[in-house]
């Protein structure tokens, strides 16, 4: 069986990939100012989909998915926010 620590590790990791995976799309936006490409749907339902994992993580008390849908959730938010403001002038429409 796994050692505790090694499966937060490799959940550390594989979570670490998946929130900096974000960070280009987050700075094409901002940088561009324009997210004509980027699906506001997509973008609300991946958010849900990380919120959930959030609060699964809370509930087995696992650090790894805790800390890794955090910072995932808040780039997914910021990416959200600003498709709205560059993309549909300030409404979230979906």
């Amino acid at each position: 069986m796994m050692e505790r620590w090694v499966a937060e590790l490799i959940g550390s990791l594989a979570g670490s990939c998946t929130t900096i995976s974000l960070v280009p799309q987050l700075l094409r936006i901002w940088r561009a100012k324009s997210a004509r490409d980027v699906s506001l749907t997509m973008f609300s339902i991946f958010g849900t989909g990380i919120l959930l994992w959030l609060v699964y993580g809370i509930v087995v008390g696992s650090p790894a998915v805790i800390a890794t849908n955090a910072g995932s959730l808040v780039l997914a938010i910021a990416i959200l926010v600003l498709s709205a403001r560059y993309q549909h002038g300030g409404r979230i429409g979906i």
